[in-house]
């Protein structure tokens, strides 16, 4: 039988405080898809992390930053149609984005001051909660030089920047989550099995990989072409699968065949995913958080079929990068009950 044993008061504290932060970092990585997906990431072109925080608040202010935006390829080449009060629909979402990195970097930063204060970090714990600090800020000149990709010639940010952007906030939804976990206690619902602990570290990087496919499927507008499932074009991979030389450049760089690369891997996250439940069944192993996942793969790969048919509408599609925050919470949920014991 597991013993649950009742969390220090601080250490809970401080567990809650990284849950908390946790939760703006997934809704910071939603508004980030609905900022992608109405496209406007590129309508602030001007990177000010303090004042930066403040929207325009007279005609004068909104007339000079659309006159800036007015300068970029994206206006000159696809939305030299807008007015100003267009303008201020993709500046809004793009402001949002920005000003709720800033309040998790209040969120995060001014409790730990305080417990650094108090004397109240536990003991081990202060390096790595300074590293995630350091990850946030490295996150937000991420961002600056993500969306530098998309205002010089071409009007759309590189699609590697783009899956390292949503790849370092992944990153640090991850460590805050396992820290948390550690702070509320380490045996607490414990069901270390190292085995199906080392299955799933390969279950973690399956998801990974898919979720990077995912980001490059997005930067590349590659939801767009083939809305039909299960075939692509009519057959089963797309006839311009091999559009780009060398080869293997176009699971890289071919919309075709990045979606295609995304589809398959999903297929083979799945079989991944229940070969791990199967694992912990035929263990007698299998419990909530594994079952929990079992069943958000299956949805999940039902919003990225209905995503890619619908022709990416914003709704589907902010659902389904939800969907993989949540299975990548599941996983590392159920790495932190199954991680040999200590």
């Amino acid at each position: 039988m597991n013993t649950i044993v009742a969390p220090n008061s601080r250490r809970l504290g401080i567990a809650l405080w990284l849950f908390l932060t946790a939760a703006a970092v997934f809704i910071m990585i939603l508004i980030g898809a609905i900022t992608r997906l109405t496209e406007s990431g590129l309508s602030m072109v001007e990177w000010k992390p303090l004042i930066g925080a403040i929207p325009p608040l007279n005609h004068e202010q909104w007339q000079h930053v659309f006159d800036l935006y007015k300068k970029t390829p994206e206006f000159t080449q696809k939305n030299f149609w807008m007015e100003l009060s267009d303008f201020k629909t993709i500046f809004f979402w793009e402001w949002l984005h920005r000003f709720w990195g800033r309040l998790i970097g209040l969120i995060y930063a001014l409790p730990l001051l305080y417990f650094w204060m108090r004397g109240r970090i536990p003991r081990g714990y202060s390096l790595l909660l300074l590293s995630i600090l350091f990850l946030g800020a490295l996150q937000g000149a991420l961002g600056w030089y993500m969306v530098k990709s998309g205002l010089i010639d071409i009007p759309a940010v590189s699609h590697y920047r783009l899956a390292a952007h949503l790849g370092l906030a992944l990153l640090i939804f991850m460590a805050l989550i396992w820290t948390g976990f550690n702070l509320v206690n380490t045996h607490i619902l414990s069901r270390s099995n190292p085995p199906l602990f080392y299955h799933g570290l390969g279950v973690l990087l399956s998801a990974l990989i898919t979720i990077t496919w995912g980001a490059f499927t997005a930067g590349l507008d590659a939801g767009l072409i083939y809305n039909e499932f299960p075939t692509m074009g009519g057959q089963w991979a797309p006839p311009d699968l091999w559009h780009l030389s060398p080869e293997w450049l176009n699971f890289f760089e071919n919309p075709a065949g990045v979606q295609f690369l995304h589809r398959c891997w999903a297929f083979f996250f799945l079989i991944m995913v229940f070969g791990w439940l199967g694992h912990a069944t035929v263990r007698r192993g299998a419990f909530p958080a594994l079952w929990a996942l079992g069943l958000m793969i299956v949805i999940q790969l039902g919003l990225g079929i209905a995503t890619v048919i619908h022709a990416v509408p914003v709704g589907l599609a902010t659902l389904h990068q939800a969907g993989a925050v949540i299975i990548l919470f599941l996983i590392v949920l159920a790495l932190f009950q199954l991680q040999p014991r200590r």
